[in-house]
């Protein structure tokens, strides 16, 4: 009777003390954050911009960063990244990379997306900036961008680290601008396994995407000081939310409370609203790239050789078209107004045959050029002879250089200046000079007796036709050449029996995927088994990614060859 309570009371301490030692010593602070995905107008938040430990959901940004670099063609889905020992080394979740391994980008990103893999994440980091560090400067660069700003990153992973932070609110952001910036990538986030290249990944979100109706994302995290974290995107008709989670003491509590703030704020946002897409980030990530360290050649390390060789070289010989002016300028000045006062002062008196302006070669006239008008000859002949007249100091021992002159050939007169030059060789005209009479050269350059065009022929040439065989134009043939030559794949959608049922998937389809089968031609074939829908003129990698996203919806597809 004595003993029964002692120990009864020993083994209720007992199973105290195993309680105490199971439970954490400190729950994480617990914050959350919901959003109209349509607007981005808040629903629900509780401590939403209090700064937390992130833990794995770091990792949406690591993919933001990576799909931005895929669409600035940095990089391509295909690129081979090399593994260096510290990626190898991040402890689990990871995929099991080995240092100095190859492996594409499309590997990383679905064991980062789907597996919260932390080598494969950091391999994403080093292979975009060239280390970490300069990576996770860039994430928070993107952050401010995007208007996180309570978020600072310290590594790609999201493992426990000083000065590594951000909050409900801006978790959220991410989640939104995810789904919008790149609609083409963001299927990853509902897949429940995928081939990561070296392993079959299966998502650490099955469990709330399998129990919650419309949810298709987004992405899951825990560390120990942050909790079980979670970043959520369901749909239930034209409305969707996003939420995020933080402090969940379980993955069961942490679905549950997700479970119930989405159910309660489905309730409390319209069928139909405007959408207002977030807009897309400004800043432009510096690509860093890795140059090939190679020893200078001896010829770039020589004192200009060929500065050398052209200063000893000889001077280029003279052209003939300079051999004139070259002795022109050789020889003294010459008083032009002196010769033409000696020009003029006597029509008898013989003109040196420098400065025979009247009788020196001019260029062709142009054709459709008319004679200058005669009050403007008038004019000019007026200023000339003033000019020649208020010379009183004549320079009789001026030389005319007539042997100079006269070796260089002048050009032929221009029709348009063939009025002033006569007026120039007759200074003794009146005042009033009579209308000159147009000769037969000025009549055939006047714009009144030109020859008329020929008529444009009313009748048009084909290329492809012989000159003037205009019979049977229908037989040629308009080939349409395609502007994408590599848009020569497709993908088939199963087989239907009716022609109607096929024509409503691939609208259905075009409605809803428009950035992914925009570009695409629908076409139904007639087979022997049935109508087949198929979306036509895709490139492969196009065709690809709509089997990859039919895939997740459990629509049959295939890559087909156009």
């Amino acid at each position: 009777m004595i003993r029964f309570p002692k120990a009864f009371r020993l083994i209720r301490h007992a199973v105290l003390a195993m309680t105490l030692l199971a439970m954490p010593a400190a729950a994480a602070p617990f914050a959350a954050y919901v959003m109209d995905a349509r607007t981005g107008q808040p629903i629900y938040r509780q401590n939403a911009d209090t700064r937390l430990h992130p833990a794995s959901l770091t990792k949406m940004m690591t993919l933001y960063m990576a799909f931005h670099a895929i669409e600035s063609g940095r990089v391509r889905l295909d690129s081979r990244f090399t593994i260096s020992t510290k990626a190898a080394n991040e402890p689990p979740s990871k995929l099991g990379l080995r240092a100095g391994q190859q492996i594409e980008l499309r590997y990383l990103l679905r064991a980062a997306a789907i597996k919260s893999a932390n080598d494969a994440a950091t391999a994403i980091g080093e292979g975009l900036a060239g280390s970490e560090e300069a990576f996770t400067q860039q994430m928070t660069q993107m952050a401010r961008a995007l208007g996180m700003n309570n978020t600072q990153f310290r590594n790609a992973h999201g493992l426990t680290r000083e000065g590594h932070f951000s909050t409900a609110h801006d978790m959220s952001l991410l989640g939104r601008h995810l789904f919008y910036d790149f609609p083409q990538y963001y299927n990853l986030f509902s897949r429940r396994s995928a081939d990561a290249g070296i392993a079959q990944v299966a998502s650490t979100n099955r469990r709330f995407l399998d129990a919650y109706s419309g949810a298709d994302g987004i992405k899951t995290g825990y560390t120990r000081a942050a909790g079980f974290n979670l970043t959520a995107s369901a749909q239930r008709g034209n409305r969707r939310l996003i939420a995020t989670v933080f402090g969940g003491t379980s993955t069961a509590h942490r679905n549950q409370v997700m479970t119930e703030l989405l159910d309660s704020s489905f309730t409390r946002i319209p069928d139909r609203v405007r959408e207002v897409k977030p807009q897309r980030p400004r800043m432009l990530v510096q690509a860093t790239t890795r140059r090939a360290q190679v020893p200078a050649s001896p010829a770039a390390t020589q004192a200009e050789p060929q500065r050398m060789v052209l200063q000893a070289s000889p001077p280029p010989s003279t052209r003939p078209a300079q051999a004139s002016s070259l002795v022109a300028a050789a020889t003294p000045p010459v008083d032009l107004t002196e010769a033409l006062r000696q020009a003029g002062a006597t029509a008898t008196a013989p003109v040196p045959p420098g400065v025979a302006l009247a009788r020196s070669a001019r260029p062709r006239s142009r054709p459709g050029s008319a004679a200058p008008a005669p009050d403007q000859a008038d004019q000019f002949a007026e200023a000339i002879a003033t000019a020649v007249a208020s010379d009183a100091a004549p320079a009789a021992s001026a030389s005319l250089a007539a042997p100079v002159l006269a070796a260089s050939a002048r050009p032929a007169p221009s029709p348009r200046r063939s009025a002033s030059i006569a007026a120039v060789a007759q200074p003794e005209a009146p005042a009033a000079a009579p209308e000159p009479t147009p000769t037969a050269t000025e009549g055939a350059l006047s714009l009144n007796s030109s020859a008329a065009p020929r008529p444009r022929s009313e009748t048009v040439i084909l290329a492809a036709m012989g000159e003037g065989d205009l019979g049977n134009p229908e037989a040629l043939e308009v080939v349409r050449r395609p502007t994408d030559s590599g848009r020569n794949w497709g993908v088939s959608l199963g087989l239907y029996t009716t022609q109607a049922e096929a024509d409503r998937l691939l609208l259905s389809l075009a409605l809803q995927d428009g950035n992914l089968f925009g570009a695409a031609r629908r076409h139904v074939a007639n087979t022997n088994r049935g109508f087949e829908p198929r979306f036509v003129n895709l490139s492969k990698g196009h065709a690809q990614l709509a089997c990859e996203r039919m895939g997740s919806r459990s629509q049959p597809c295939s890559v087909i060859a156009n």
